[in-house]
């Protein structure tokens, strides 16, 4: 997963969020509500018939809305985020490509309308998520197969539970699977004010551990700084910091990371595999640098440090769904705060 915008300009971010907004802002109060006659309901959605610049590509359109089968569920959109994984999935080079033509957005939460006979886990008014990527979540309402929804709470921020399944449960998951980390253990982190980091922050404090904050320096870098350090983050550098030879002294007063979660790669990475512990791990689950993780011969040797990739998509595919919800409920209960996340929100 490219958590931290890697591969996605700030010049294309910026355009494909004007024209969603401007698509989206247009479109609640004409959206047809659930409706059990015979004739189909028409929704509109933000569609893509080809690969491309999403700027170029990304067009509204008029739906039909599919008719209610027995295990589906008719379901409202409520909110919808545009993450980095949107941008490269309408691009074409993401890990997972849905078949064309496709609505864009791979999360989002939305509020369950009417459901079929055979649908047991959720009921109307319960608000669901996508259970994997390529739902399509750019879309004012829509019919999906039970098995594709997950519930949610509906008592956590509307904010929160739409950006809930991707980046929060990426930085649960890496935080828990790689190292055997305790309460008092520490954990670098590069891209710290992305989504993952961000959330990454909050949950390694709700679970006792430290972490060492890396970000780019800025001319607001204090207001940077206090943000984080308000989410729970126990120290912030710059990556300039970073390189400085008394970086050493900073880990005499605490320990040597375990964990290090890069999402930049080149110069950065390097860096973050300098400051860990002997045997630790460093997991790549990004490259906004665009350049390739560069690990000495040394480092790998003697310090014996291992290297990981994480895919959030890749690991559902291994773990059966029925752990899901579970995992879920667990990363709900620490509700990460969501903040400099566009996300799209009905007006209904």
């Amino acid at each position: 997963m490219w958590g931290c915008g890697a591969l996605l300009g700030a010049r294309t971010r910026s355009r494909l969020w004007r024209e969603v907004l401007v698509a989206w802002g247009r479109r609640w109060s004409a959206a047809a509500p659930y409706s059990a006659s015979a004739e189909p309901s028409r929704v509109r959605a933000l569609v893509y018939g080809h690969h491309g610049d999403p700027a170029k590509v990304v067009e509204l359109k008029d739906l039909e809305l599919a008719a209610v089968g027995g295990s589906d569920v008719h379901v409202r959109m409520l909110a919808a985020p545009i993450n980095p994984s949107d941008i490269n999935m309408i691009q074409g080079n993401y890990g997972l490509l849905p078949k064309l033509p496709a609505v864009g957005g791979n999360e989002g939460v939305g509020q369950v309308v009417a459901v079929g006979s055979s649908v047991t886990g959720v009921k109307p008014g319960d608000w669901v998520i996508p259970a994997n990527a390529g739902l399509g979540t750019w879309r004012t309402e829509a019919v999906f197969s039970e098995e594709a929804l997950i519930g949610v709470p509906s008592d956590i921020p509307l904010q929160s539970a739409a950006t809930l399944s991707v980046n929060p449960c990426t930085a649960y998951r890496m935080l828990m699977d790689f190292e055997q980390l305790q309460p008092g253990d520490s954990v670098i982190q590069n891209a710290s004010n992305s989504g993952v980091g961000q959330a990454v922050i909050q949950i390694a404090a709700a679970l006792g551990l430290r972490t060492v904050n890396v970000v780019r320096d800025r001319p607001d870098i204090q207001k940077l700084t206090d943000r984080l350090k308000s989410l729970g983050a126990e120290h912030v550098v710059t990556e300039e910091e970073l390189r400085k030879p008394e970086m050493k002294n900073f880990f005499k007063d605490m320990p040597q990371p375990r964990l290090a979660l890069n999402c930049v790669g080149g110069k950065s990475s390097t860096e973050l595999l300098r400051h860990l512990a002997p045997g630790g791990t460093m997991v790549t689950y990004g490259g906004m640098a665009k350049q390739p993780v560069i690990a000495s011969v040394s480092q790998l040797i003697f310090k014996d440090l291992k290297l990981r990739g994480f895919w959030l998509s890749q690991w559902k595919k291994d773990h059966s769904p029925g752990r899901r919800p579970t995992r879920l409920r667990e990363v709900a209960r620490n509700r990460p705060k969501v903040t400099d996340t566009k996300t799209v929100r009905s007006r209904t």
